[in-house]
């Protein structure tokens, strides 16, 4: 979870022609899976796959708040320096888990990563529901290990075999100090 503060002030309404005062406001706000399905429910866009306008991002920021009511001003008053502690926040992997993968990590199938997808993924692994309160990130990585843990072993060619059987003997003769 990320915590931000965003600072009061004085602030004119072109509208009314007059000043208005505001409060400070802190903001908790969290990267996680439910943040994106109600983004997603609303935009009916995938979020993974959807290069964001301004309106976009803010109203994912307000998706993020676990905060209650909270007016919408708020929002734009969010200083560039805490909207660099939410892009590092959103961006910052939560994991020190890495899988070496020997293809390349981009979409194979053609389909998009959307919410729904990502359940599925959950349901599919196993997966408590719980976990969609997680940093998407580490809730990902998590699925990624599934992934790479549930697949097949790869079977060895024969020269493999061979080469392996090679070295355990070599290691055995030098362990015994024998000729074979």
């Amino acid at each position: 979870m990320l915590q931000i503060t965003i600072p009061g002030g004085e602030w004119w309404d072109e509208e009314k022609e007059e000043f208005f005062y505001t409060k400070p406001a802190t903001l908790k706000l969290e990267h996680s899976l439910i943040s994106i399905s109600k983004w997603e429910s609303k935009w009916h866009l995938p979020f993974f796959e959807t290069e964001k306008n301004d309106e976009q991002i803010y109203d994912y920021i307000k998706c993020m708040t676990l905060n209650q009511e909270v007016d919408d001003l708020v929002y734009r008053r969010i200083p560039a320096s805490e909207v660099q502690r939410i892009n590092d926040y959103i961006a910052d992997p939560m994991t020190a888990t890495k899988i070496n993968s020997l293809g390349n990590d981009k979409k194979q199938s053609g389909e998009y990563i959307t919410s729904e997808l990502i359940y599925y993924w959950m349901i599919a692994y196993n997966v408590p529901v719980e976990f969609q309160k997680w940093h998407i990130n580490r809730l990902i990585m998590l699925i990624r290990v599934c992934s790479e843990k549930n697949k097949p072993s790869k079977k060895m060619n024969a020269r493999q075999i061979a080469e392996m059987n090679r070295a355990r003997n070599e290691a055995r003769k030098a362990k015994y100090h024998t000729r074979g």
